[in-house]
């Protein structure tokens, strides 16, 4: 039997998302968001919902840019320590002994030392609740050559990407791979 919890936001797993964008005084700035992912194909876009009194929210908002770090598992900690830090009281590049690099095609940084990174024009700013949702068209994917595969993409395995679990509070590593996507299924088609 089901338990109702109520209104919940338990979606399991959230991605570990490091938002990079420069500040007003071109200082640069990452900060950890769970509610965001991909939202559409064409054109290429990826959200993440900031709140309104966030450093970051109006970096975004003046910059109209910003980028998605994803971080490995190397990376847990200076991902917690992004999310429990504002911007607006410390560097955490340094603090955590990381290195903001500027985009080519946006005006905000990314994380060097992530091995996937998606640079963002911002499309949309959508007022939800207590958040609002940044639309940014992808208008690059980089990724480390070490996080690539056979087939020339992203590779979960090599990439290491951390997800966090709202529920308990904590963050995992991606688990076991089950099997091949478009065609497990297929054992089911009449």
């Amino acid at each position: 039997m089901k338990k109702s919890l109520g209104p919940q936001t338990f979606v399991y797993p959230h991605p570990v998302l490091l938002v990079g964008t420069y500040d007003g005084e071109g200082r640069p700035n990452l900060m950890t968001a769970a509610w965001g992912g991909i939202c559409c194909s064409a054109p290429p876009c990826g959200a993440v919902s900031v709140r309104p009194g966030r450093h970051t929210h109006d970096a975004v908002m003046a910059r109209k840019a910003f980028t998605v770090s994803i971080p490995s598992v190397d990376h847990v900690v200076a991902a917690d320590y992004a999310g429990i830090v504002s911007g607006r009281d410390a560097d955490k590049f340094e603090v955590a002994g990381l290195t903001p690099t500027r985009s080519e095609v946006v005006d905000a940084p990314y994380l060097e030392e992530a091995p996937l990174v998606l640079v963002c024009r911002l499309l949309h700013a959508f007022p939800l609740g207590v958040h609002v949702q940044f639309v940014g068209e992808i208008v690059d994917c980089l990724c480390e050559e070490s996080g690539l595969g056979e087939n020339g993409l992203p590779d979960i395995e090599k990439v290491r990407p951390i997800v966090y679990a709202g529920g308990n509070r904590a963050y995992y590593a991606v688990g076991e791979r089950l099997g091949a996507a478009f065609s497990m299924g297929k054992a089911l088609k009449r």
